[in-house]
């Protein structure tokens, strides 16, 4: 029987904080939250991301440089911060019951990762009415594109919602283009996943409900890049909307009309669209005999966060 005083639980600590950390590893290398989005390390209580709007393009230098501001749009991100608070009762301690600590301390290791995942597929699904730097919602049809380069003039107003009808009310599937510097989706990172226990036997707690807190601390928060390296759509997923949708991403064009060059790279879609989504990419050769011209065009990522 293991006597509950401060050296039992600064040694159950450590054992548990080795158990999380490592299990959150494991976890975090095949990540969804990593393949979607790109992590910015924040350093301050807010991160604003004010080049999102305009970025200059290269040109000949001819003369003195050409300074260009960056927009007036304003888009921040402010971090959050979340927790995750387990009691482990103190009798399982007194009996010394090491595998439950193990599983205990894995299982939140888990969590961890699995809170990012969701966070980030929460970007997607709530993109329809959630505002990004432009001011319009992610998913929008009314996302001004101007016809100079300094953003002045009348907006064309570009959507990047695909619809085979204004009646779409299908599951939502989503290209994005995932192989720029920075993704459509941003997870914005303050501090790391944190693992604490408090080692005083004479805490409240354990006074008060013979249980022996542990808990997870997190703070960072989540947020959206360029929407037009993202289009999202209601419409049947088939053959001929999947494509649709890519020429869609393809042909968006910034301020001054100059095309963008984005390519579609992934098909992001919830389990129940993962048939669907396999019949366009992983059949090489069509019923009719005919070979599939999307076979493998974009990867297949299935996020069960969607459903």
């Amino acid at each position: 029987m293991a006597i509950l005083n401060t050296t039992t639980l600064n040694n159950l600590r450590t054992t548990i904080r080795g158990e999380f950390n490592i299990a959150f590893k494991n976890a975090n290398s095949n990540s969804l939250y990593k393949r979607l989005a790109t992590t910015i390390v924040s350093s301050s209580k807010t991160n604003t991301y004010d080049w999102l709007g305009k970025f200059p393009q290269m040109r000949e230098w001819v003369g003195q440089r050409v300074v260009k501001d960056m927009t007036e749009s304003s888009y921040q991100i402010t971090n959050k911060k979340y927790e995750a608070t387990l009691g482990v009762d103190r009798a399982d301690i007194e009996d010394d019951n090491l595998g439950l600590y193990s599983t205990i301390a894995q299982s939140m290791g888990q969590e961890a990762n699995d809170f990012l995942d969701r966070g980030v597929a929460a970007l997607l699904k709530d993109g329809f009415a959630s505002l990004c730097y432009d001011g319009q919602n992610f998913f929008d049809d009314s996302h001004p594109v101007y016809p100079k380069t300094d953003g002045t003039g009348t907006a064309t107003l570009v959507s990047n919602i695909y619809k085979k009808t204004n009646a779409d009310a299908g599951t939502p599937w989503f290209l994005l283009s995932l192989n720029r510097p920075l993704k459509p989706l941003i997870h914005q990172e303050r501090t790391k996943m944190e693992l604490e226990a408090l080692t005083d036997p004479k805490d409240e707690t354990v006074f008060m409900e013979d249980k022996v807190r542990y808990g997870i601390r997190y703070r960072g928060n989540f947020g959206y890049g360029l929407w037009q390296q993202a289009v999202a759509s209601k419409a049947d997923l088939d053959a001929a909307n999947f494509e649709e949708a890519y020429k869609l991403m393809q042909g968006f064009k910034r301020d001054g009309g100059d095309p963008m060059g984005i390519m579609p790279t992934a098909l992001v879609v919830p389990p129940s669209l993962q048939s669907n989504a396999e019949k366009i990419l992983k059949v090489a050769q069509l019923a009719d005999g005919g070979g599939n011209i999307n076979y493998n065009k974009v990867e297949l990522i299935v996020n069960p966060w969607l459903e």
